[in-house]
């Protein structure tokens, strides 16, 4: 048997092979340092601007801060919005050890109504621990009082206080203010698209109506921010900047809070709208609505239950009827249908024409009858604007057709939108050939015509729509503009309101607008004028026209009878004026829903109106009304007959 071979090791060869493989690890770490060494140089060197801003936003949050509200004035410097402290009892969930006990106690001790804990809990899921929660927000000055004596018992629960809209005038000034509201998804969704939603990051109410929304880029203001710095937790160590919020502008209305105090006692609850303007600039003195509510109830979240109340009330006091209430003008424009009478020369101031009891298009049989049985006899335009006799008008109507009644009527401003610095606004209607066969697939007909002759038929309008017809009729055809901004106040000084210097409407000669004041002025002061008895005794002197608007049609030969006929079927009040006659200060529109007569029951109101402005105030704020004028209509006071107009 061979013995196995004994190799020899070649240690030359084994050193050669370790000093090949040691060369190639040392070069293998030396290029990994280099690698390590550059990429090191450029994250400190190369990208050192751009990693200390990644770690300052890490570190350092830019925290929004809302503005202040501006505040809202009425023309007198009389303050009719206020940012108010809302007192909120805020938790931090991490330091009351048990959060449930803790709502609990807390409830029973302040009172707090059913669903807060809930409402509580539901938020605390959804923010971090180390955040407050709002236990409750509006806490009164004794619910403050009773947690301040026992605050120690409850280790991360204080009183937060926060700035909140309040309306002191409550339901008065509603549908002119609007009011603000939490911000919602539509309200995001706007802001978004309009680039101004940066500017709302910390603001939690957003104008939703009146000139709070109109008016809400001036009043919001600009949000300031506060540099933070935050710990890994992002838990707030120290403030390193702050920059001051800008506040919003505040606001000067036009509106006088002592003729607004008026115009809601004189409706009283009542269904119906008062508009006050001054006809030489537009600036509207007093807006009124009736029924309204309570804006204050929206601003901290208004419930369900008060909100399905509004909603489903008949009486619909969500609506603004001085802009959005929807009427037949009847015979308030008869005045302005004297002026495109006279422009066109179908009628002069001495023309006369012979007012029966009924008028017929030549050819038919269908009688249109006036508001007087009898008629009235041999008329002029300054008797037929007087006695507001139909006849002479439904000929008027006749003879210029409706295609001229259609444009002079434009141009008067019905049909359109007022100008007025409101959202909430109804066009109304303006009837056309084209508007008829648009909207009811239907020709014009000839006894369309008649109808709208003493501003009923098709035609529709509302109270802001008169007011500026009225008070472009007072300055001979100059466009008056309604609006309830007198100015903004800033830092920067004061900024009045612009003021619309165009015309509306040209005539041939302004001796026709004179024509149809003196017709006014009849009404008032002429011994057959359906205002007379409700103008008795002024010291100054007003001309107006009184409006008795059907709301229901009657068949031919039928009496009106508001005894026998439901409320809401009974005859709309209206009635415009201006005053004093030769220089008009102000000018008055207004309807009450289902009233009766305009010279019984809408001419009174109107009077107190203008007393309220010119005359000297009295020392009560508001004035005593006069109950015998003002009585709501029920079945015991309403006539048998439907009234003189």
């Amino acid at each position: 048997m061979l013995k196995q071979r004994i190799e020899m090791r070649d240690h030359s060869a084994e050193g050669n092979l370790f000093f090949r493989r040691t060369l190639v690890a040392y070069l293998g770490m030396v290029a990994l340092m280099l690698v390590l060494l550059g990429n090191l140089y450029y994250l400190q060197v190369e990208s050192f601007d751009t990693y200390q801003t990644r770690s300052n936003d890490n570190r350092i949050r830019v925290v929004p801060v809302a503005p202040p509200r501006g505040l809202i004035y009425d023309t007198n410097g009389v303050l009719l919005a206020e940012n108010r402290p809302v007192y909120s009892l805020e938790i931090v969930p991490e330091e009351a050890g048990d959060i449930d006990k803790m709502a609990d106690d807390l409830i029973a001790l302040l009172g707090l109504p059913e669903g807060t804990k809930e409402k509580f809990l539901a938020e605390v899921k959804r923010q971090r621990r180390f955040k407050p929660v709002s236990l409750y927000e509006k806490l009164t000055e004794k619910q403050v009082a009773v947690f301040s004596v026992d605050q120690h018992n409850y280790p991360g629960a204080s009183i937060e206080a926060y700035l909140k809209r309040y309306y002191p005038f409550g339901d008065t000034l509603t549908h002119a203010l609007g009011y603000v509201a939490k911000i919602n998804t539509r309200d995001v969704e706007r802001l978004d698209k309009e680039d101004k939603l940066a500017n709302y990051a910390a603001t939690k109410d957003i104008g939703k109506q009146g000139v709070e929304k109109f008016y809400e880029d001036q009043l919001h203001g600009v949000a300031g921010y506060q540099e933070v710095e935050v710990n890994n937790r992002g838990r707030v160590v120290r403030t390193l900047k702050f920059q001051a919020p800008q506040p919003g502008k505040d606001i000067y209305l036009n509106i006088d809070i002592r003729l607004q105090l008026k115009a809601q006692q004189l409706l009283d609850g009542r269904r119906g709208a008062i508009v006050m303007m001054d006809p030489k600039t537009g600036a509207i003195l007093a807006m009124e609505s009736s029924p309204s509510y309570d804006p204050n109830l929206f601003v901290t979240g208004i419930s369900t239950t008060n909100y399905s109340g509004l909603l489903n009330d008949p009486a619909r006091p969500l609506v603004n009827r001085t802009t959005q209430g929807i009427y037949a003008p009847a015979s308030t424009v008869k005045p302005l249908m004297s002026v495109m009478g006279l422009n066109e020369g179908a009628i002069t101031p001495q023309y006369r024409y012979f007012g029966g009891p009924s008028f017929s298009i030549p050819g038919t049989t269908k009688k249109f009858r006036d508001w007087r049985r009898w008629g009235h006899g041999w008329l002029d335009v300054y008797r037929a604007i007087e006695v507001s006799a139909d006849t002479y008008f439904y000929d008027l109507a006749y003879r210029v057709g409706i295609d001229k009644i259609h444009e002079y009527m434009t141009h008067f401003g019905f049909g359109q939108y007022s100008g007025v610095d409101l959202y909430e606004e109804t066009r109304g209607v303006m009837p056309s050939r084209d508007w008829k066969m648009s909207r009811w697939r239907q020709p014009w007909y000839q006894g369309d015509t008649i109808s709208i002759g003493i501003g009923q038929g098709y035609w529709s309008s509302t109270p802001i729509q008169l007011a500026k017809a009225i008070s472009i009729l007072t300055q001979n055809g100059h466009d008056v503009t309604p609006h309830l901004l007198k100015s903004t106040v800033s830092l920067d000084g004061t900024v009045p309101a612009s003021i619309n210097p165009n015309v509306a409407l040209k005539v041939k000669n302004d001796s026709y607008w004179q024509v149809a004041r003196d017709g006014m002025w009849r009404v008032i002061n002429g011994h057959e004028g359906t205002g007379r008895r409700a103008f008795a005794n002024t010291p100054y002197v007003a001309a107006g026209k009184s409006g008795t608007a059907q709301v229901v049609g009657l068949k031919e030969n039928q009496v009106y009878n508001a005894a026998t006929t439901k409320v809401e079927h009974r005859d709309n009040a209206l009635f415009v004026s201006f005053a004093p006659f030769d220089a008009p200060k102000a000018v008055v529109a207004l309807v009450l829903e289902n009233a009766g007569g305009g010279s019984a029951v809408a001419a009174p109101v109107a009077r107190h109106m203008l007393d309220a402005y010119l005359l000297p105030p009295d020392p009560e704020l508001p004035p005593a009304p006069v109950k015998a004028a003002l009585a709501k209509p029920t079945d015991a006071n309403v006539t048998k007959v439907k009234p003189h107009e």
